[in-house]
């Protein structure tokens, strides 16, 4: 079956958000004109979220489901939702429905009417405690000043772009954090877009402050070395 646009969705003992997400996509895609399919990657869940993903799959073939045999993270869920899939176009988002999937028609508009790689959502209001907004805010200005980067909100799960914008793009644990600066520093067109966020209606958060804290700065390091490192992306001409 052609797929146009592969929709990947981590997710991590969210058994009361699998279905009642799956319906937010599916209204959300209804007049899309393209084929689509919804990826739920299970990143070792230990609650019924594997059976709610099985169920949406009995209603709607367009519904996939991946499952780790154990709990990596939310990169290598993201990283497996991408090479289990082959569409050209991509979006991902959050399984906690805190992202509004009735953004992603008009982002993948907005990356076709403009012709840009990637499209990035960024949330000016968002519905978190203000230990988590400010601790983002302070992690955002040093992002950005290690890496010169102008980025608002590399945080935000909601992004839709072409598949080949990843090209030599490494996997690492903390990709999902870093991937619209490591897109736009291989010279890929990239926008940021304000997109809707909501509160928590089911389930809890996953990630606190202070883990995303240092695994943040750890990361940081990495992948400014990379930026630094990294081999252009350069147009070759052939003599023949």
């Amino acid at each position: 079956m052609r797929v146009d646009l592969s929709i990947i969705v981590p997710v991590y003992n969210e058994q009361e958000n699998v279905l009642p997400l799956w319906q937010e996509v599916a209204a959300a895609m209804a007049s899309a004109e393209l084929a689509w399919e919804l990826v739920f990657v299970d990143d070792g869940s230990t609650d019924e979220t594997w059976n709610r993903i099985r169920e949406a799959r009995r209603q709607d073939p367009r519904v996939r489901g991946l499952r780790h045999n154990k709990n990596a993270g939310q990169s290598a869920a993201v990283w497996t939702g991408l090479v289990s899939s082959s569409s050209p176009f991509v979006a991902t988002l959050d399984g906690d429905r805190q992202n509004d999937p009735a953004d992603i028609p008009w982002m993948l508009s907005l990356l076709q009417r403009d012709n840009l790689d990637f499209v990035s959502g960024m949330r000016l209001k968002r519905q978190d405690n203000w230990l988590r907004r400010v601790s983002s805010a302070v992690a955002r200005w040093v992002r950005n000043a290690v890496l010169n980067t102008n980025f608002r909100d590399t945080g935000c799960a909601l992004r839709v772009f072409k598949r080949t914008a990843l090209d030599g793009i490494p996997a690492f644990n903390g990709l999902h954090r870093f991937l619209p600066v490591l897109v736009a520093g291989a010279g890929w067109k990239t926008r940021e877009v304000e997109v809707r966020h909501r509160q928590r209606v089911a389930g809890v958060s996953k990630y606190g402050v202070w883990n995303r804290l240092f695994r943040g700065i750890y990361d940081l390091i990495g992948v400014g070395w990379f930026q630094r490192r990294r081999i252009p992306r350069v147009q070759v001409e052939t003599l023949e």
